[in-house]
């Protein structure tokens, strides 16, 4: 049985990173209400010269240079991304220019915060399907340009980055202490559209619009929703929270990942938190996460890696992975 394996990884983050302390000065809140209420103490905001295709680039190379391979080597380039850094050509052809790739496809994926988890899961696709036989998988995002910096409930929230993994076909058993990914689930539901969105694009306003959020609504279907697709990868595979080395989910607000992960009976220790570092960067937090963890050591080869993600739409989903 063909399994996706993922061989490499890597992130890239804007130079400069901006404390709580920093948004004080820009609208009315504090270091202390910002880190009480979600955990977060910084994030990165990309300037002028950094844009969502050269951080997915350099995400990209990272991954390259740890899995051994060249461009070459890869097949398919999927990047999961709400702010391209065009309206078309995608962000993933951008990318794949500046890699100096010219076979094979790319496209991009837009499911907000889920989109990492839909790309990976697309990816998974492409490969077992006999499609492609190695995957760069790439969640980049510069959600600084599309915040209403006046607006003190969302422009302390989010940030910008990239993360990057490689997938590629491995033989496996068709047994869940297979490496690579076991189950994958996705969901979305377009009736919580106004819960979460921009107020623009090119069909409607012909702008690119700013983010608007009812956080309360979201934090109040979130946890339900991460739940309903876990329980689907436990069920899929007969495995349990017991199993799970990791739980690696999107970094939204530490308030939400802690009580996913206490309705789960997923212990504390095998949380990987990076929203106090980098915010919630959208499609980019689940691989920055993974790569910080893997970097660390924490991650390691065989290790039962629980992914999970809830954005815009609203989209959520999972991936049950073995490292």
């Amino acid at each position: 049985m063909i399994r996706s394996v993922i061989c490499g990884y890597g992130a890239a983050l804007p130079k400069k990173a901006m404390a709580n302390s920093e948004i004080e000065g820009i609208v009315e809140t504090s270091d202390e209400w910002i880190a009480q209420r979600t955990g977060i103490r910084q994030r990165y905001i990309a300037d002028e010269t950094e844009t969502t295709a050269s951080l997915g680039e350099a995400a990209a190379r990272q991954a390259l240079q740890r899995a051994g391979l060249a461009v070459d080597d890869i097949d398919l380039i999927i990047v999961a991304t709400s702010t391209p850094d065009n309206t078309f050509p995608a962000t993933a052809v951008n990318i794949q220019n500046r890699l100096g790739m010219h076979h094979g496809a790319a496209f991009d994926v837009q499911a907000v915060c889920s989109g990492f988890v839909f790309a990976l899961t697309t990816a998974n696709n492409y490969i077992l399907s006999g499609m492609a036989r190695r995957v760069l998988v790439i969640g980049a995002e510069t959600f600084s340009r599309i915040l209403d910096w006046t607006d003190r409930t969302t422009c302390v929230l989010f940030g910008d980055g990239a993360g990057a993994v490689i997938v590629e076909a491995r033989e496996g058993e068709g047994v869940t202490s297979d490496r690579g990914i076991l189950t994958a689930h996705l969901r979305s539901d377009g009736a919580h559209k106004d819960k979460l969105y921009v107020d623009g694009g090119p069909s409607t306003t012909g702008t690119v619009g700013q983010l608007r959020m009812q956080g309360r609504e979201v934090f109040k279907h979130a946890v339900g929703m991460i739940t309903d697709v876990i329980e689907a990868a436990y069920e899929a595979t007969g495995l349990s929270s017991e199993d799970i080395d990791w739980f690696v989910p999107h970094q939204a607000n530490r308030r939400i990942i802690e009580a996913s992960a206490k309705k789960l009976g997923i212990a504390d220790e095998k949380v990987i938190l990076t929203v106090d570092k980098h915010g919630n960067t959208s499609a980019a937090s689940i691989p920055l996460a993974l790569n910080e963890a893997a970097s660390a050591g924490k991650i390691k080869d065989g290790d039962l890696v629980l992914l999970e993600a809830m954005g815009g739409g609203f989209t959520w989903g999972s991936v049950l992975v073995r490292w």
